[in-house]
């Protein structure tokens, strides 16, 4: 403990919800300095969030209260609030003003009527005395910072115009706009790609410098918490497990709990001198398990999907008229194969055309070129029977779970769903398969009829990857299937998938931003940038040969699960250059060159490339 009071300090905090027969949260006691960051880590519902939402005091618009236990908080002036007896109207001020917030989904935090800008400006009147120019301006500033593209465009925009990488980034901002004391960040990266992470940790870390500011952050990644944090607390069930510093608790952790967890940790470079994907040794799997060994790709036959040239171009309406007069170029020539028991992983930063490339493969993006071929078929768009095929057989794990399940169906329903539909099975049986289903992505049965609101983000991403294997699918497209769950469950589910391509045959494409799990899960690996593949290969040339300027960019803001091996992040905040052109232009492509075996780089990172000098 410090000498002076800390900016937060919790003790024994026990929080309970309405109608529930035991606390979320039991005994908690934990405190924050100005300028320190005190990470909380757990497995998915072991009440991390629901601590922060009690320092915030937002558990109470939803059913839940402090039972016992103190929160105080050092305020700006140096008094100290008892934000556990304080009334909502002194929270009002305090939130944004003392405490700031980063949720964990940006999409149903952001208000989806009012545009970015209009948010940010009314965050900014509200706090701080400002004028509506002098707001805008300043909104503009923060969206700079963290480099969202057009900022003073961007401003203009509406959430769902956004990626949801940039809509993290926009909360980001928000939470920062008016310079809070202490920030919350729970999993504040989660939906970020490694290189704009390292540069939010970065201009984070910086401000924490700055103005003295303690952090709260809550993440599932302990690849950050070895990069950003001072210490750390481990969460289970409700209860505090571990508290120790951070080179203390990754050098010799004294919980069983803790062990696993890091014994979970995906490490670049894990796969080294491999071909295939690696499950996870995890401590709690018995020895004598039946484990079914990592798949090889059926190259012999014919691809499963192929994808020629694809191209998807979203219009931007402007002037007088509202007439098209801009083109966001979100695709450009896309080529890749898909075979039977393959796992080809899509990379790239938040906007480089990751999750757009798969959505286009079953019209959810509209395609303005290019061509689908599913097990040798032609799929052309308004094709009916063909659309049909294609959703029968291609699954799609949608990045943002929480918005892609219907919040008045409950979740066993929205599994036997597919079931029903594709005539695989109904009533008793369907039952009974959703809940097998449920128990294998680490669920438990009795689950079958709650409603999505009722669990965490990580265990409505795994009803979600229930819901996608309730089909059984030929393949299935996972984007950011495992980004928002703890690396406990994480590790499960990656073993879950890889266990269930062995078994079925069963191709994934696997949309993702941690390139350490791709590198665990992949046997090719595709890197995109601004709309376009800049390198593809098999997972050991991209990860041990990587030859693009910006794939290495990538590997090299990878988080080092080591305390002692932190690297001072890239703050290169520079806006990046767009793929938005007039009605008409086109984008420059860069022809892929095979450099051998396979192996293809776009031909602007090797100069003038010549076969012969592969010799």
């Amino acid at each position: 403990m410090t000498t002076t009071f800390p900016l937060l300090q919790v003790q024994n905090l026990t929080v309970r919800f309405d109608g529930s027969p035991s606390p979320a949260v039991r005994d908690i006691s934990l405190h924050v300095d100005a300028g320190e960051t005190l990470a909380i880590v757990g497995e998915s519902g072991s009440g991390k969030s629901v601590t922060s939402m009690a320092v915030m005091r937002l558990n109470d618009f939803a059913g839940g209260h402090i039972e016992s236990g103190t929160i105080k908080l050092r305020r700006r002036d140096g008094s100290v609030l008892d934000i556990d007896s304080a009334e909502q109207s002194v929270m009002r001020k305090v939130r944004g003003q003392d405490i700031a917030m980063i949720f964990q989904e940006p999409m149903t935090s952001l208000n989806p009527v009012m545009t970015i800008g209009d948010q940010l400006v009314e965050a900014i009147r509200l706090h701080q005395d400002k004028s509506v120019a002098e707001a805008r301006t300043e909104a503009a500033r923060l969206l700079d910072l963290v480099r969202i593209p057009g900022a003073r465009a961007a401003l203009a925009r509406y959430p769902h115009e956004f990626s949801g990488g940039m809509r993290q980034r926009a909360m980001i901002s928000i939470a920062l706009s008016c310079r809070p004391s202490l920030l919350i960040a729970d999993e504040p990266t989660t939906a970020l790609d490694v290189t704009i992470q390292a540069q939010i940790l970065g201009l984070m870390r910086d401000l924490q410098k700055e103005m003295g500011m303690g952090m709260m952050f809550i993440t599932h990644d302990l690849g950050v918490v070895a990069e950003v944090a001072d210490r750390v607390v481990v969460m289970r069930r409700g209860e505090l497990v571990e508290q120790a510093g951070i080179a203390e608790l990754f050098e010799a952790p004294k919980a069983d709990y803790t062990r696993r967890l890091l014994s979970a940790v995906p490490r670049l470079g894990a796969t080294r001198g491999t071909d295939l994907p690696l499950r996870f040794d995890l401590i709690e799997e018995k020895a004598d398990a039946p484990v079914a060994e990592v798949s090889a790709p059926q190259h012999e036959g014919a691809p499963i999907l192929s994808a020629r040239e694809l191209e998807v171009r979203f219009p931007i309406k402007g002037g007088l008229m509202g007439r098209v007069q801009r083109e966001v170029h979100a695709v450009e020539k896309v080529s890749f194969d898909l075979f039977p028991g393959e796992t080809l992983a899509l990379v790239g930063e938040s906007g480089s055309g990751k999750t757009t490339t798969g959505r286009s493969l079953l019209s959810l993006a509209p395609r303005t070129g290019g061509q689908i071929l599913f097990d040798g078929q032609a799929i052309l768009p308004g094709n009916t029977a063909g659309m049909a095929l294609l959703q029968r057989h291609i699954q799609f794990i949608f990045q943002d779970p929480y918005a892609s399940l219907n919040p008045r169906m409950r979740i066993g329903k929205s599994i036997t769903e597919p079931m029903e539909i594709n005539g695989l099975a109904s009533g008793a049986e369907a039952r009974k398969r959703a809940e097998a289903l449920l128990e294998r992505v680490g669920l438990q049965a009795d689950m079958f009829d709650r409603f999505p609101h009722q669990f965490s983000g990580g265990q409505r991403q795994r009803i979600c990857i229930a819901r996608a294997l309730a089909a059984e699918p030929k393949i299935i497209i996972a984007d950011e299937s495992v980004s928002a769950l703890d690396v406990s469950v994480q590790a499960q589910v990656v073993n879950l998938l890889l266990d269930l391509q062995k078994e079925t045959g069963i191709a994934m494409l696997f949309i993702s931003h941690d390139m350490a799990v791709v590198e665990r899960v992949s046997h090719r690996v595709a890197v995109l940038y601004l709309g376009q593949i800049v390198e593809i290969g098999t997972r050991r040339q991209v990860f041990e040969n990587p030859q693009h300027p910006y794939t290495r960019r990538l590997l090299s803001a990878v988080p080092i699960a080591e305390p002692g091996k932190r690297k001072p992040f890239n703050l290169d905040m520079s806006e990046p250059k767009g793929a938005i052109l007039p009605v008409g232009e086109t984008v420059p492509m860069a022809p892929l060159v095979d450099i051998g075996d396979g192996h293809r780089v776009a031909r602007h990172a090797i100069g003038d490339f010549k076969p012969e000098d592969a010799a």
